[in-house]
């Protein structure tokens, strides 16, 4: 199974956009620092901002912001709100449906079903906030600790 490139952008977007929950960020910042085009974020950060994972300001001054705090944005979410499709083989599309000369007979897809329910569902124990650096007054707090 492989993820599409939108499906990567829109993680790395969502965790950038996190590390700086002080301000606005500009889709041009994030292309410059991940070496995007400026044209395939501007798709990712629609489709995000359309799943409300982000907020969009318009205008001068503009950018965005996450639309939830990072640990409530499970990372199972975001992938099923951006991948476009999950068929691990053919059969397993909406289209396929009796055209598989196996049908009946094969267990495949259901052991298929149940790798990619167990993919999404480990990334769904999983957050933003697990990808994002600790904020500083939790290191202040752990100072103090030690």
């Amino acid at each position: 199974m492989r993820l599409t490139t939108m499906t990567d952008y829109a993680l790395r977007l969502l965790m950038h956009v996190g590390r700086h929950p002080e301000r606005l960020c500009t889709i041009a910042e994030i292309a410059q620092a991940y070496g995007i085009s400026e044209a395939h974020l501007m798709k990712v950060t629609h489709q995000l901002a359309l799943a409300g994972w982000l907020e969009t300001v318009r205008g001068k001054g503009g950018g965005m912001r996450l639309g939830h705090d990072p640990a409530q944005i499970r990372l199972g979410e975001v992938v099923r709100s951006v991948e476009p499709d999950f068929r691990l083989v053919e059969c397993l599309g909406e289209a396929a449906e009796g055209g598989c000369t196996l049908d009946g007979r094969c267990r495949l897809t259901g052991i298929f079903e149940g790798a990619l329910a167990d993919f999404l569902a480990h990334l769904d124990r999983h957050t933003l906030a697990d990808l994002l650096p600790p904020a500083p007054r939790a290191i202040e707090a752990l100072r103090r600790v030690s």
